[in-house]
């Protein structure tokens, strides 16, 4: 089958779909400018090193770890990104009425950003955009620690308690919030059908999604420019772009 006539098979099944699911990776974000991970020129295939800033053992254990976590937290492209035209199909989806929830393993906030609903996004990874407090818990908007850093705390602590701080993303040995995963898992049950877009498929529990809205009924249908674990037993599988071909399957408003 063309990509076309793949193109054409998904936008019928989305037409027909009354609860789509998305669940996104790093490759929905890549043409904002957002690295992925494991693809080609994903910033741990460049850099094995930088697995280990990701590493919450590493993080704890090591002020230079922390350091280095500041200093790229400082330049993040997040900051200056902007969503692409794959950001904004899943808003005309959500406009459309179709948009069940939309699961994401980013910490970009750049669904929030183009324009879906807070509520509709379940952020299994956690947001750049908090900073919490690894001993007290306490929460807060990443920006003003940024500006402490930024005026010479290469380490900054918590001013509340004196503890590690770090953002609000799930680091590698980090445990995740129960109640984001099982909502994650719940409305993937719930899918009609289940877009995966731009996700290696390799890491879990989000990965689970998969294979637990198949059970349940659902279209599988992956876009990925990569090969995935579950491409086997998708209902479609679209390899091309993604800000070209996400548009063309969730329609307009």
């Amino acid at each position: 089958m063309g990509s076309s006539d793949a193109i054409r098979l998904v936008r019928g099944w989305i037409d027909a779909a009354r609860r789509v699911v998305a669940l996104t990776g790093a490759g929905i974000s890549t043409d904002s400018g957002i690295p992925d991970f494991r693809g080609p020129d994903g910033v741990w295939t460049r850099n094995p090193a930088a697995e280990r800033l990701a590493n919450i053992q590493h993080y704890l254990a090591d002020p230079e770890v922390r350091k280095a976590s500041w200093r790229g937290r400082l330049t993040h492209p997040a900051w200056n990104a902007r969503p692409n035209a794959g950001h904004l199909a899943l808003v005309a989806l959500e406009r459309r009425g179709k948009l069940h929830a939309l699961v994401t393993q980013n910490v970009d906030g750049l669904h929030q950003r183009a324009g879906n609903s807070p509520g509709l996004v379940i952020e299994v990874h956690g947001t750049i955009h908090g900073a919490t407090c690894l001993s007290c818990g306490w929460k807060g908007p990443m920006q003003p620690v940024l500006a402490r850093v930024r005026s010479g705390e290469d380490d900054p602590r918590c001013e509340r308690c004196g503890g590690i701080l770090k953002s609000d993303t799930i680091s590698f040995g980090q445990a995740l919030v129960p109640e984001v995963i099982d909502r994650a898992m719940r409305v993937a049950a719930e899918a009609d059908l289940l877009l995966a877009v731009g996700t290696s498929l390799q890491v879990y529990p989000a990965a689970g999604a998969v294979p637990l809205a198949k059970a349940a009924g659902a279209h599988v249908v992956i876009m990925n420019a990569q090969p995935t674990p579950f491409d086997d037993s998708a209902d479609a599988v679209l390899n091309g772009s993604i800000s070209e071909d996400l548009p063309l399957v969730c329609g307009g408003s």
